[in-house]
């Protein structure tokens, strides 16, 4: 009778497991399916095309002290290091400057506003895009990950009663 009982543990075990495999392939093709409806729908913006539109809409500049001397800024406040002789820089309409590299590494975080007093520097339109492409990138992957980890665990379990 025990053994009875334990093969039919087993394979409740095994029915259960195999029918969280199907779920999540279900659900994987629900969301494929209404992912390129909403896509088709909602073009993003990535992260190349990110950077092209922020060099388009705030330019750099090589610094040069004459042509900045009238600003406060001797150095940047993002990398907190001076500004140097013919290094690339952005300033915006807030009048604030930064190092290119610097202003780019913080508006890619997520961050569409002036490090310093946080004034808007691009569209949220053109944020909303990237934002969708940056989580899009974060999650893809993640339910395949999920049913592969399932299925090894399923595969190790069958063969320790095989």
């Amino acid at each position: 009778m025990g053994a009875l009982s334990q093969f039919l543990a087993h394979l409740y075990t095994i029915v259960t497991v195999l029918f969280t495999i199907l779920i999540l392939e279900l659900v994987i093709l629900v969301r494929s399916i209404t992912g390129n409806i909403q896509e088709s729908k909602k073009k993003t913006i990535t992260t190349k095309q990110y950077l092209k539109l922020i060099e388009e809409k705030i330019p750099a500049r090589r610094y040069k002290k004459t042509r900045f001397i009238m600003d406060d800024s001797i150095e940047c406040a993002v990398c907190l290091s001076l500004f140097e002789e013919g290094e690339f820089v952005r300033k915006l309409k807030c009048k604030h400057i930064f190092h290119k590299d610097c202003l780019d590494r913080w508006l890619q975080q997520d961050w569409a506003t002036c490090p310093l007093c946080r004034t808007t520097v691009l569209p949220e339109e053109i944020m909303m895009k990237y934002r969708q492409f940056l989580h899009r990138q974060e999650y893809e992957g993640s339910d395949e990950d999920l049913i592969f980890l399932i299925s090894a665990l399923h595969g190790n379990y069958l063969r320790r009663f095989l």
